[in-house]
């Protein structure tokens, strides 16, 4: 798999805006819709086959509803996203959808700077593990939403640019997704497979990264290549 990190160019805009968080989600979702059939795959292997379609069929609700770009905030383009996915079967969708909105609420009519940010997507994590009890080693979303979280915390919390936080959160929930693979399930429908899903990578916690990697590029935090192949060597 690939380690390599993607560079920051440092220019970007300091706040997460409607403009951003829009073209955020939306890369997302196309982002996703790319990777929905290896998830799936994924999924498969160690649970019910069903992810893919349910958190692919939450971001068409979620794109759905969006407002139009001209007039997004951060507060009602990730309240849409929350709402396409509290909509969605599974246990997944409620989850992410719980976390959007602890993420929605952060920030201000302008936008969300770094720690704003920061913040929304810590109190949405301790939502989940509230919720759901999981913990960093279960083989979960958890696995790279919680390093995403200490590193986007550490960053903004440092005086770093956006750019570079969203980076560092990006670099750390790929690092996350990809030590999935070394993990035996404790929860959820892979828990009941066992030593036989070792070696599968969590889809719940690739979609994280997948977020985070589309949030960065949102921001112009990427340079070069577009750091969606490692994907690709995940499923071969």
């Amino acid at each position: 798999m690939s380690t390599e990190r993607p560079l920051s160019t440092g220019l970007s805009t300091d706040a997460v805006t409607g403009h951003v968080a829009f073209d955020w989600i939306t890369r997302f979702a196309t982002d996703f819709a790319t990777a929905q059939e290896r998830l799936t795959d994924l999924d498969r292997l160690a649970g019910d086959g069903d992810f893919g379609t349910n958190i692919a069929s939450a971001l068409r609700r979620a794109t759905d509803n969006l407002p139009d770009r001209d007039i997004a905030s951060f507060a009602t383009v990730f309240g849409a996203t929350s709402r396409g996915f509290l909509a969605t079967g599974g246990t997944s969708g409620p989850l992410f959808g719980m976390w959007f909105r602890d993420i929605s609420r952060a920030g201000s009519p302008t936008g969300a700077r770094a720690t704003e940010l920061a913040a929304g997507v810590a109190a949405g994590l301790a939502t989940i593990q509230k919720l759901g009890g999981a913990k960093v080693g279960d083989n979960t979303m958890i696995d790279a939403l919680s390093p995403a979280t200490d590193a986007l915390t550490e960053s903004a919390g440092g005086g770093g640019s956006l750019a570079d936080a969203m980076t560092a959160a990006a670099v750390a929930a790929r690092a996350g997704a990809e030590s999935t693979a070394d993990l035996v399930a404790s929860r959820g429908r892979a828990s009941y497979v066992g030593e036989l899903a070792r070696g599968v990578l969590d889809p719940g916690a690739v979609t994280i990264a997948l977020f985070f990697e589309s949030g960065a590029a949102a921001v112009g935090a990427f340079e070069g290549r577009r750091p969606l192949e490692w994907l690709d060597a995940i499923v071969g």
